[in-house]
């Protein structure tokens, strides 16, 4: 399939929407909304160099971050709730998009970096495949929240050379509890599938700078509710026991998360060293 091809079938299903499991089939394209609060129209929170990435992605020069608004997963315990959500952002066509991946890789990006793009996906498909025709030669980072369907990252195969995925919770009572979707875990875990067989494990150039390939982010959450021992197994067997893991200590009460038992509190230092541990013991060894 050519790259027009997947972007004319992506834009189809915004139609009745279909792009995530959410599966809300509502008629964006005719302003409807679903879960994402999002109609046809793309619409983009901020842009700029970003630091606080992993060092795989900042270099020395910074991931030309664009961050979307709205969210299709929703968590309760969000530390970006005002963006995803929210509304936060403006409405913005496929040029400017464009040109605003231009400048950041003028500026020196090592890549670009599109953070919850999954309700977006036929929109940065286009400006994607403007920016490659107008001389883009970073590689493009879908930076999400695991909650994909598989169909929709069939058609991004190509588009994408970076994924970095969540992978929040192997619990589905969990899941449902933090968002809803309590089929989180199985789609997670297609879609981490899906992923590595399109890019593999993450390679980086000689200055240690990422150019393909899957990473992994995994918050620890307290009372070890994220479930993190069977998350790393997971990855480490049915992935890859080279899969680069971000395995994320910054958990704090945000949002609503005082609603979830558990949650109330932020991590313990004691819990973060034995979710590494984990890692460790499932076999892996990148990142961390």
């Amino acid at each position: 399939m050519d790259r027009a091809e997947a972007i004319e079938k992506a834009k189809a299903l915004l139609s009745s929407c279909t792009l995530c499991p959410r599966e809300c089939g509502v008629d964006r394209l005719a302003g409807e909304e679903g879960f994402c609060r999002m109609g046809g129209d793309l619409v983009v929170s901020s842009h700029g160099p970003h630091y606080g990435e992993e060092p795989e992605l900042v270099g020395r020069d910074g991931s030309g971050t664009i961050f979307l608004a709205g969210c299709n997963l929703g968590c309760l315990f969000c530390q970006n709730d005002s963006i995803s959500h929210g509304r936060a952002g403006r409405a913005m066509s496929a040029e400017a998009l464009v040109q605003i991946m231009l400048s950041l890789e003028a500026g020196g990006c090592h890549n670009i970096n599109f953070v919850t793009p999954t309700h977006f996906t036929p929109q940065l498909m286009e400006a994607i495949s403007a920016a490659r025709a107008a001389g883009l030669g970073v590689p493009i980072v879908y930076n999400c929240g695991g909650y994909e369907s598989v169909g929709t990252l069939e058609l991004l195969d190509g588009f994408v050379e970076i994924y970095m995925p969540d992978l929040k919770f192997v619990d589905p009572d969990a899941a449902a509890d933090m968002t809803g979707a309590r089929d989180y875990p199985e789609k997670v875990r297609s879609a981490l599938r899906e992923m590595h067989r399109q890019v593999g494990d993450l390679e980086v150039d000689g200055r240690g700078v990422a150019l393909r390939g899957l990473l992994v982010r995994h918050l620890v959450l307290p009372r070890d509710l994220a479930g993190t021992g069977d998350a790393m197994r997971f990855l480490a067997e049915e992935i890859s026991p080279d899969t680069y893991v971000n395995i994320m200590s910054q958990y704090r009460p945000c949002f609503r998360a005082r609603e979830i038992p558990g949650l109330e509190r932020p991590l313990r230092h004691n819990e973060y060293l034995d979710a590494l541990d984990r890692a460790r013991r499932a076999g892996l060894c990148r990142g961390f």
